[in-house]
């Protein structure tokens, strides 16, 4: 299975990562993406970093790309300057992950019950997820094409669930998943007063009513010779007023609570939610009211940089977005973001306000 998903992991890359050729290998500067040619590069500098050179006194060893690490160690190439580095060519790059994956699969097939090998491949499978999905929503940005053309969910309409209160667990239960982040460790106990959470997330229809009533429309909208048209990827259409709404930031997200007379759920209120067989999901990352910080006892892993520097500066999402490959998909994973990125697959739902 490890082999499996690191393949298809890498496929669903290589599909998305394939319409930036040309000037879109480098694309235009924003602080909310990543120029391409380096980002496709990252991926593979991560996957040798912990799958090839990790070493068990801690030592790192020597990559098969000469100057590697200058290039693509993303906790020391500052993001301004990754348009400016002398990368390798699209070809070269290409040669160099498939050189590391090669490699990692041989590891594999000599190692089968190496379980921090399995460990690493894991955290550079999801990785590599993760960065297939920025990919996708950078295509989104810059306005190219749906190279990926996932199918998004459909919702049967909305309602509120009733979530009794009590003591419950939240957190990833350790021996339940082959891998968890650091973030989710571990399952704890939480008090929860009794509350009602939308069954699904705010659709395009219910934002519109917020937007007509003189509430900001989500970027990507505008209004031409009188009706409202969303711009999907490289395509402008009247927004599907049945489908859940999507690039909101947390500050918008809380205006359209604020006029509808609800709020944000907690991520905990999400997570004890989502449990329920009429709890919908899995369109866009929803945000909540939760500022992301550790877990009581948070230890973080060997990759230290993935959550400890962002505890305290962003909040949280719960959920997955429909491009989201289903192995990251759980109840417990916590994505985050700063509050005005709404440039993400993200939206929300709401509770009854008490």
């Amino acid at each position: 299975m490890l082999a499996d998903d690191l393949l298809d992991s890498r496929e669903r890359m290589a599909r998305v990562a394939g319409v930036f050729l040309g000037e879109r290998l480098l694309g235009p500067r924003l602080a909310i993406v990543n120029p391409p040619l380096w980002e496709i590069g990252h991926v593979g500098w991560f996957q040798e970093r912990w799958c090839l050179r990790e070493r068990a006194d801690g030592a790192l060893g020597e990559s098969i790309l000469e100057g590697a690490d200058a290039l693509y160690d993303s906790s020391a190439v500052a993001h301004a300057n990754r348009w400016d580095l002398p990368l390798p060519t699209l070809e070269q790059t290409h040669a160099y992950l498939a050189s590391v994956l090669g490699l990692v699969l041989e590891r594999l097939d000599r190692e089968p019950d190496n379980e921090a090998l399995g460990y690493y491949v894991r955290l550079a499978t999801f990785h590599e997820d993760m960065h297939t999905e920025a990919f996708h929503y950078t295509c989104q940005t810059h306005g190219y094409e749906d190279a990926l053309g996932a199918t998004e969910p459909s919702f049967s309409g909305s309602s509120d669930i009733e979530v009794a209160g009590d003591r419950y667990v939240v957190g990833a239960v350790p021996g339940t998943q082959p891998f968890v982040f650091d973030n989710e460790k571990w399952a704890h106990h939480v008090e929860l007063a009794p509350y009602r959470i939308a069954s699904a997330p705010v659709t395009n229809g219910e934002y519109l009513r917020f937007v007509e009533a003189g509430g900001r429309a989500p970027r990507y909208w505008r209004k031409e010779a009188g009706r409202w048209l969303e711009r999907r990827f490289d395509a402008w259409r009247p927004p599907r007023l049945e489908e859940p709404v999507r690039h909101v930031d947390w500050n918008e997200a809380q205006a359209y609570c604020a006029w509808a007379g609800r709020r944000l759920p907690t991520e905990a209120e999400f997570e004890i939610a989502s449990r329920s067989p009429s709890f919908q999901w899995g369109a866009a990352w929803e945000w909540t009211a939760s500022d992301f910080l550790p877990y009581e006892g948070f230890v973080a892993d060997p990759y230290k940089d993935y959550s400890q520097p962002w505890f305290g500066t962003h909040k949280v999402l719960r959920g997955a977005s429909f491009t989201t490959p289903r192995r990251l998909v759980r109840p417990t994973f916590r994505n985050f973001y700063m509050a005005g990125r709404g440039d993400v697959f993200c939206g929300l739902r709401t509770c009854a306000v008490p």
